[in-house]
């Protein structure tokens, strides 16, 4: 699925670069973590790792293709996943070089692979209620043109997250990123975007390479502010009537586990 005239091919892009700090020690990268079952045929019911989730739900959307960008040592996802076959997609792997200043540090890291094409971007250790999330916002593009679309949730009161206004006819007003306190009440977890956001992400990281690495870490919502405030056509759509669940953090791990113990 494209927008309108627009062959430009879709990519998805999953940053793998944390270290499960909050979590404590791991057996494995937090995006292999098992959530749920998944049923295989002539196998039965088999454990299903959480960024599994994440590529199912673009695979709904017609794309085929995506990176990883990893950190060194988190070498149990290739080794996972493979060349993708097990989802009958195509997957590649990129690492990150030098310390990780944040997420649009990591994201750079595919530039020179994505700077001619769509991408679909999603968090690996993130798990929402919305299969045709992906395709939701594809349709949005291909009404809008937008430069960058987000997929809009409720946000969870109790975490601190990126906080989104709209107006009413989607365009983004505002993106509000911790700590900063809002009355909003969504926040935003995928996205789909074109070659001007991956180019506005390059210089974002060019530009601000020095604070970051004298600073705190960025997040993916200050690149997306940045954007806003500067003009880039930003379109929200709501993809969830529920607030996804980050298993990056000890409580959204224990909801995660229940409610797909649940579902099995």
């Amino acid at each position: 699925m494209r927008a309108n005239n627009d062959t430009r091919e879709i990519v998805g892009l999953i940053p793998a670069g944390g270290q499960a700090t909050r979590l404590g020690p791991l057996p494995c990268s937090k995006e292999l973590y098992p959530i749920g079952l998944q049923q295989k045929k002539d196998e039965g019911s088999l454990p299903k790792v959480v960024s599994h989730y994440l590529l199912e739900k673009m695979r709904v959307a017609g794309i085929s293709k995506a990176f990883f960008v990893l950190r060194p040592g988190k070498w149990d996802i290739p080794a996972y996943f493979g060349n993708g076959s097990i989802l009958n997609m195509h997957l590649a792997y990129l690492t990150i070089a030098g310390p990780p200043y944040g997420v649009p540090f990591t994201l750079d890291h595919a530039y020179p692979f994505l700077s001619r094409v769509n991408v679909a971007f999603g968090f690996p250790d993130i798990l929402f209620d919305s299969d045709d999330g992906f395709s939701k916002l594809l349709s949005r593009q291909s009404q809008t043109r937008a430069d960058l679309t987000l997929g809009l949730f409720p946000a969870d009161a109790s975490l601190k997250v990126d906080l989104v206004e709209t107006s009413q006819d989607g365009s983004v007003k505002k993106i509000v990123v911790p700590p900063e306190e809002s009355n909003l009440t969504y926040t935003w977890n995928i996205a789909i975007w074109t070659p001007v956001f991956t180019e506005y992400i390059h210089q974002f990281v060019i530009d601000h390479a020095v604070a970051a690495m004298n600073g705190p870490e960025l997040i993916a919502g200050h690149v997306v502010q940045s954007a806003v405030r500067d003009g880039l056509k930003v379109q929200g759509v709501p993809v969830s009537d529920t607030p996804y669940l980050d298993i990056g953090t000890p409580r959204g791990l224990a909801e995660a586990t229940k409610r797909m113990a649940d579902r099995v």
